[in-house]
């Protein structure tokens, strides 16, 4: 069935009464009159030879028929507003607000030295950044993009990964002279662990073809991964530590790292945002911007 031009305009408007709840509320958003939106509807009904809507004096109501016909059109309007949306960002120096949030101890490491960057280079975008190591809903708290250890494929949002973390195995140089240095995989079932709560607690290791796994176990937990380094630092277990955060402490000597030869499961960072800002220009630069970002710094952390 071909669709006419007048046909599609009828469409936005049905999809827009929808949306606004009323005829005039359509009509207002559109900058038509009540009598040109009603006009579209009827015609719309009766080009399709179906019933639409159950109007009264207080209410619409989609129908069944109208109910799959909205889901349509309003995919229609929304890919014609982000059309428009590409094209302002072409035209226009990116400004606005990007409201990021990110666990707390990457972000301090990583993240707030990276926004200082990109701050630098577009100055006329703000920033509304959350430390936390809580799970914010996105869509709720009008969050922009969140930076996360996984792109949670079930809800509903969009995800761009970022960055691939490597982790080392740490613990103090006091606690090894106090409980000696594991030389194998199996030497670590024996040791004191400080517990990070939002991992699974097994450590898994391979070198070459062989695999081991480690169920870790301790009398110290958190959900914090910058407690997690302090209380491994002074020397209540070990733990699996990104390396960007262990590097500069084994530099000063405050961790020590133990059986460097056997690699341990990498951290994948991902870029989590709404659906509906993926065409955002702002967005698109800062998510550019982390990547290329993470590749330098972790390029030169190992």
């Amino acid at each position: 069935m071909d669709i006419s031009f007048e046909q599609l305009k009828s469409m936005v408007v049905f999809a827009q009464v929808i949306e606004q709840g009323s005829l005039s509320g359509a009509a207002k958003h559109l900058g038509l009159s009540r009598a040109v939106v009603s006009y579209h509807l009827k015609k719309l009904e009766a080009q399709l030879e179906v019933k639409l809507l159950n109007r009264s004096t207080r209410s619409i109501n989609l129908t069944e028929a109208g109910q799959a016909y909205y889901e349509r059109c309003r995919v229609i309007a929304e890919q014609a507003s982000a059309a428009n949306q590409q094209i302002e960002n072409f035209k226009n120096e990116p400004i606005g607000l990007l409201k990021i949030t990110c666990p707390v101890n990457i972000g301090l490491q990583t993240v707030v030295p990276a926004l200082n960057e990109f701050k630098k280079i577009y100055p006329k975008i703000a920033l509304d950044v959350m430390l936390t190591d809580e799970v914010v809903n996105i869509m709720k708290e009008g969050i922009d993009l969140a930076i996360r250890g996984a792109p949670l494929p079930d809800s509903g949002l969009q995800a761009s990964k970022l960055a691939t973390l490597q982790t080392c195995l740490c613990g103090s140089p006091e606690y090894f002279l106090q409980h000696g240095r594991p030389k194998k995989p199996a030497d670590l079932s024996h040791h004191q662990w400080v517990i990070y709560k939002l991992t699974s607690g097994v450590v898994s290791l391979t070198k070459g073809s062989r695999s081991f796994s480690v169920n870790t176990k301790g009398s110290i937990s958190t959900n914090n991964a910058a407690a997690r380094t302090a209380f491994v630092e002074a020397g209540h277990g070990l733990a699996r530590i990104p390396v960007y955060d262990a590097l500069p402490k084994i530099k000063a000597g405050t961790l020590a790292r133990v059986l460097a030869d056997y690699t341990l499961s990498d951290i994948n960072v991902y870029g989590v945002f709404p659906p509906g800002t993926a065409d955002s220009k702002k967005l698109r630069l800062l998510l550019n911007f982390l990547k290329e970002y993470f590749t330098t710094q972790t390029t030169i952390a190992h």
